[in-house]
């Protein structure tokens, strides 16, 4: 029993990083869903007056860095117009594997662990106060 285990530890290792590492995925994808979704509609539904989607962006981006600020985790947010004066967001979050939360970790006992991205968007049409359309 004592080869055997010797023989099954290191695959069973590998398959518990696996799964902790996708479960934390999952719920920060989650997470970061509500969070984006959230973030956009206070700062780019009803932006200040004379903001443009540059600096709501840069609000939003700051908003989530403060909510993920994880060593093991980035964000990114990008904005563009579309058609019919809508704008719309897009989040990224990157997660980096970790083993049990210890640290940074490529691969565990030959298995490779790549980083996971998440993106989400959110288009709105923001309010521009004074103009009657």
């Amino acid at each position: 029993m004592t080869v055997e285990l010797a023989a099954a530890f290191p695959v069973l290792i590998a398959v518990a990083v696996v799964a902790v590492n996708a479960l934390l995925f999952f719920s920060e994808c989650g997470a970061f869903d509500n969070a984006f979704r959230d973030a956009v509609r206070v700062h780019a539904a009803s932006p200040a007056y004379g903001q443009g989607a540059e600096q709501s962006r840069a609000q939003v981006h700051a908003t989530l860095s403060e909510a993920f600020d994880k060593p093991f985790e980035q964000v990114s947010v990008a904005v563009r117009g579309t058609e019919g004066g809508h704008v719309e967001f897009e989040g990224t979050l990157e997660l980096a594997p970790t083993l049990f939360g210890l640290g940074l970790k490529q691969s565990v006992f030959g298995v490779s662990l790549p980083s996971l991205s998440h993106r989400t968007a959110f288009v709105v049409d923001c309010y521009k106060p004074g103009v009657l359309v």
